[in-house]
């Protein structure tokens, strides 16, 4: 069995139902957009079940969403790429430029998602040979603490010193004991910075060829460390690690789960859409969808690990579409993104229901947070409905940033305490609507001052 076709397996157990409850414990509402990625990640299981002739043909439905930020569609594509096990990158349309001009081509994001799913899969395999790298660690930490003494012809007849030594230097190392010794190691010195130079310049295509070649030119260098036990511990489990891993096959299973499971989500697609007719600037928008085009549409891009299909990849996009419509793409790439799905604003029982549904709902992170200081806090429900309501009327009165308004409030809402509390001897705090009320209301009451606080 595949990695892929692993990987399939353990999303199998989920039903496009239960990929939509997964979804429901992160993200509120939404229900159109869970159903289409749900749908889409099942076509994935049934996909590798067919027979391989036509599996090639079957390809994935990309998926366009539209609707205002912070209403959960970066989220959803998120979650959804962790439930799957699958490598995900998200980008912003808006960053790249038309070939020709300075700045990041297209291609880049699958460079970038290649380096994602190489890097997970150099991960899972770490896991696996855990345990052995840790036995390899513990023999190289005992050579050093203690030598193989050279064999001389004056030595002493009482060859076990050096055994039950080492024995008992084993044994201190098992318990932990020798943790702060001090020892030389030799560490690799740093590679060459003049790639980094590259890379941070946008020319990702120097990054294809040169990293295997440097090392024959810029061979790394040894150099010795004065580390302790402890420090010694980590970085020679890594490189024993990495002598335990075959790069070849970790590399042949990450292109093979990239191209067949990976997720592309571009954020702020209708920052590149254009109306009919537009020129100046417009042009190289237009430029980009029409370098957009191939890779969503399916092509082979270099990286260095190899060449990566895109026919497979899902590709999900999003935009706000203010000031643009879906329609003003152009009609190729309107045509590789067939499922449109439109997100709803919130209303104020769904800022509510964020504030307290989900996993890793904002009330819950402050509670966490505080608890690290052993204070405990309360919100009361009317105080809750409270933040939903001034976030819905902000939002409203202002421009709508979603979601992402509940992060203005409660930061507001409380400051004074996450200054004071390590300060302030206090087990317990209480949070009442007439807190939030004497708190934000002559914030709401001023709309400039709203404007730049809320």
């Amino acid at each position: 069995m595949t990695d892929v076709q692993q990987a399939a397996a353990g999303l199998e157990q989920f039903t496009p139902r239960q990929i939509v409850h997964e979804l429901d414990k992160y993200i509120i509402g939404q229900n159109a957009a869970k159903r289409s990625v749900a749908i889409a990640m099942r076509n994935r299981v049934r996909r590798q079940k067919v027979s391989p002739e036509m599996r090639d043909e079957i390809v994935p439905n990309n998926i366009i969403m539209i609707g205002p930020t912070g209403v959960g569609k970066t989220e959803i594509a998120r979650r959804l790429a962790r439930l799957a096990k699958a490598p995900f990158i998200k980008v912003e349309a808006s960053k790249f430029t038309e070939v020709g001009y300075v700045g990041r081509d297209v291609e880049s994001m699958i460079r970038d998602l290649t380096e994602i799913g190489v890097s997970m899969v150099r991960q899972e395999m770490s896991q696996e040979v855990e345990e052995k790298a840790k036995e390899g660690v513990q023999e190289r930490l005992l050579n050093i603490l203690l030598p193989r003494p050279r064999k001389n012809a004056t030595e002493s007849e009482d060859d076990g010193s050096w055994e039950r030594t080492r024995e008992k230097l084993q044994t201190q190392l098992g318990k932990g004991q020798l943790e702060d010794r001090m020892i030389d190691l030799e560490v690799m010195g740093r590679s060459s910075p003049m790639i980094e130079i590259f890379s941070n310049m946008g020319m990702e295509e120097m990054d294809i060829s040169l990293p295997e070649g440097m090392d024959g030119i810029f061979p790394k260098k040894k150099r010795k460390r004065r580390l302790t036990v402890a420090e010694a511990r980590v970085y020679l489990l890594q490189e024993e690690t990495q002598k335990l891993i075959d790069m070849d096959k970790a590399i042949e299973a990450a292109l093979e789960r990239i191209q067949n499971a990976g997720i592309v989500f571009i954020d702020e697609i209708d920052k590149v859409a254009i109306e009919q007719g537009g020129s100046g600037p417009d042009v190289s928008r237009q430029g980009v969808q029409r370098d957009l085009l191939p890779v969503v549409e399916g092509c082979a891009v270099a990286t260095k690990y190899g060449l990566v299909r895109t026919d497979h990849i899902l590709f999900i996009s999003a935009g706000a579409f203010h000031t643009s419509r879906p329609s003003d793409l152009i009609p190729e790439l309107q045509g590789r993104f067939p499922i449109r799905v439109e997100l709803s604003s919130l209303t104020e029982d769904d800022f509510y229901r964020i504030l307290t549904e989900p996993k890793n709902a904002l009330i819950k992170q402050y509670q966490a947070l505080l608890a690290t200081e052993g204070v405990q806090i309360e919100f009361e429900t009317d105080a809750l409905k409270r933040i939903a309501a001034i976030a819905s009327e902000v939002n409203d009165a202002t421009e709508n940033i979603g979601a992402r308004r509940l992060h203005t409030i409660l930061t507001t809402l409380l400051e004074d305490i996450l200054f004071d509390v390590p300060d302030r001897k206090m087990d317990e705090v209480k949070i009442t609507s007439g807190l939030v009320e004497k708190r934000l209301g002559s914030i709401l009451q001023d709309r400039d001052l709203s404007r730049y606080i809320l």
